[in-house]
């Protein structure tokens, strides 16, 4: 499967990385580059995640990687990246899956 990112997501990651590079640039690469590797399983294993709690969609998944929620949606050869969340957030107000 194909393994496609949204634009809120990206932004998403580029905000996770500046925000731990506050601290260590080093480290705000490292998390970024280990939720790629987790994203990237999705494409041999795209149903490895569950269903997010939030929706009723079955095809809305997440992986859980640290403290972060990969959400994304399966559409036929299509894995899409909607959000990386942490996972203190609510996500009953900010529904990424409603974006598209």
């Amino acid at each position: 499967m194909r393994i496609e990112w949204t634009e809120p997501a990206v932004i998403d990651l580029e905000d996770i990385r500046d925000y731990i590079s506050r601290d260590s640039k080093y480290y705000g690469l490292v998390v970024v580059e280990r939720i790629f590797d987790a994203v990237e399983k999705l494409s041999s294993f795209p149903n490895i995640g569950r269903e997010v709690p939030e929706t009723s969609s079955s095809n809305i998944k997440e992986i859980i990687f640290n403290n972060y929620r990969i959400i994304y949606k399966l559409d036929g050869e299509i894995i899409l990246i909607l959000a990386i969340i942490h996972g203190a957030r609510d996500l009953k107000n900010m529904k990424p899956w409603e974006l598209l």
